[in-house]
């Protein structure tokens, strides 16, 4: 299994495109890496950059960067409305997929050595990959900015961790740490008041606002025992935020980091911000990411407002992401494209899928042709989101019908339901014609003497295992697909219950045709037990769904002929 370390790094420059270039040309010359977005901000006068790769090359791929940034950007001549203390200010790994946390802080550490060392920089390490709690939070770290760190680096407190404890006044110093998947995002408001951007900010932030006597705002602070200043907790946990105004925009936003999204996800702090602005005469007039977003940030956004609508979340994809970008207002300041935000579409883009992206006229004739595949693997798969994709519809359909509002829950869940059926169904059309193929690399395979035929008919066994168990995951799916046909038939809009029917006769051909694929893909694997397993389970799911399918037909004939 391939690790992937994901690394943003931020850069101290967000105007001349012609620097952020030579300082992303860096990551990109590295085998193994992918860049996935850069985005500059006037403003801040700083870019954010996006890049996933292997371990090794995402640590070759940043100290180049650094390297570059730190020969390109002149810290003396910086100004911004973002906090900084470095020509590359934070450069945070993220573990992806296949490693852990503890990995990708090693990791992260070894970049810090190597910069230290090698290119002479004050390096600070921070999150998982500061052992000392006392000084592994970002913000605690970069307090006095790079102003202040001409004097803060001398005290022994803050001796750097690599490098030298001298401040580099051209490049600075830089923070490079690990930790969890972190969604920058800003909301906007329509005012230019930073006192009553911060106020907002104060009432939503984990940290809250200092407690004072009497104002909130010009009273005296009041500290606690230990000389700290006491506070007032704000709403949202893992949550950091500040007001600022963005003169390219000529308002004022509430700029967070949400730092945890399963505690508090997007469209909750979107809320909550627009209950607090609300509360103190403000709008929220819409949104801004920074950065990438994981898919489900923006699934789960869109399902939130549906519900709030009372409405079906057993929508499409593309149908919540749309619902998402719009509830949230992402596209105000500019247009909003999935294909480069989110960052599962990013890291797929370079792994086709040809069949499903196919329009059917194309899928048609691709089947029709001469080549073997496309077969009746992927077919059953294809016929089986069909047929799903008709219960689904029902029960959409009866989630909005009118005098039905009461139950608009109860279809919606079965519209979920079937939503994740269809997806994963069409994801298996493309992996039946992939299990053929790999079947026919297979046996292309050398066996000109003892160990290459050895391993040429374990790579044919292992490849006729994986084209018997996608069939019958076909299969699984298909018998899950039909117990929601079943229930529209019974419950659903009975305006649609013909449709149920036809779904529901899509879902048995798909089960037998699968099972048809799982039987002759078994006749080529010496694993019997396997093969005696799978063949009785598929025979028990083929009856059980062709009996449901009975079932199903009966009681759509007897409403439709009364």
């Amino acid at each position: 299994m391939t690790q992937l370390i994901e690394c943003v790094p931020n850069f101290s420059e967000g105007n001349d495109l012609n620097i952020i270039k030579q300082i992303t040309d860096e990551i990109e010359k590295v085998e193994g890496v992918k860049l996935l977005n850069v985005d500059p901000g006037k403003a801040t006068n700083r870019t954010v950059v996006t890049f996933v790769g292997k371990p090794d090359a995402v640590v070759e791929a940043a100290y180049l960067a650094i390297k570059k940034a730190g020969e390109l950007i002149d810290m003396s001549k910086h100004k911004g409305e973002h906090p900084r203390m470095g020509a590359t200010d934070v450069c945070p790994f993220i573990p992806i997929a296949n490693i852990s946390m503890e990995e990708t802080a090693n990791y992260a550490r070894q970049l810090a050595e190597k910069v230290g060392n090698q290119l002479n920089l004050p390096v600070y390490c921070y999150e998982a990959a500061q052992p000392d709690k006392n000084r592994s939070n970002l913000s605690v770290i970069r307090n006095g900015e790079y102003e202040g760190f001409f004097k803060k680096i001398k005290e022994p407190n803050w001796k750097p961790d690599f490098g030298p404890a001298e401040m580099d006044a051209k490049r600075g110093a830089t923070v490079i740490g690990a930790r969890d998947f972190l969604v920058a995002y800003n909301i906007n408001l329509n005012t230019t008041s930073t006192r009553r951007a911060n106020s907002v900010a104060f009432d939503v932030r984990e940290a809250g606002r200092v407690m004072r006597e009497g104002n909130t705002l010009t009273g005296k602070i009041i500290f606690n025992e230990d000389g700290s200043p006491k506070s007032i907790p704000g709403k949202l946990k893992s949550v950091k935020a500040i007001g600022w105004y963005i003169e390219e925009y000529g308002v004022c936003q509430i700029s967070m980091n949400l730092t945890n999204i399963n505690i508090t996800p997007v469209h909750i702090a979107f809320d909550e911000v627009c209950k607090s602005a609300e509360s103190r005469g403000l709008r929220v007039t819409g949104s801004e990411l920074v950065g990438l977003i994981p898919l489900k940030s923006l699934l789960d956004a869109g399902k939130y407002f549906l519900r709030k609508q009372h409405r079906s979340t057993g929508v499409s994809e593309s149908e919540l992401i749309k619902i998402a970008v719009k509830s949230l207002g992402l596209d105000e300041l500019g247009p909003f494209k999935p294909e480069e935000r989110i960052i599962e579409y990013l890291l797929a883009s370079e792994k086709s899928t040809p069949l499903v992206k196919m329009n059917l006229k194309a899928f048609a004739d691709e089947t029709a042709s001469e080549s073997p595949a496309p077969g009746g693997g992927s077919i059953s798969a294809y016929v089986g989101a069909l047929g799903v994709s008709l219960a689904t519809m029902v029960a959409n359909l009866s989630s909005h019908k009118k005098g039905w509002d009461e139950r608009w829950d109860e279809f919606s869940a079965w519209a979920e339901k079937g939503q994740g059926l269809k997806d994963e169904l069409l994801k298996l059309v493309d992996e039946d014609t992939k299990a053929f193929n790999q079947i026919m690399s297979a046996f292309a395979l050398p066996k000109s003497n003892e160990a290459e035929k050895q391993f040429r008919t374990d790579e044919i066994q292992k490849a006729t295992k994986f084209a018997i168990e996608v069939p019958y995951k076909v299969m699984e799916l298909c018998y899950e697909s039909i117990l929601v046909a079943k229930s529209m038939a019974q419950t659903g809009n009975p305006n649609s219950v013909s449709d149920a029917g036809v779904g529901a006769l899509c879902t048995r051909a798909a089960v037998m045709g699968a099972f048809m694929n799982v039987k002759i893909n078994a006749a080529g694997l010496s694993d019997k037990a396997f093969v005696n397993d799978i063949l009785a389970k598929g025979r028990t799911l083929e009856e059980k769904t062709k009996q449901i399918e009975e079932e199903i037909i009966k009681i759509v004939n007897d409403k439709i002929e009364g």
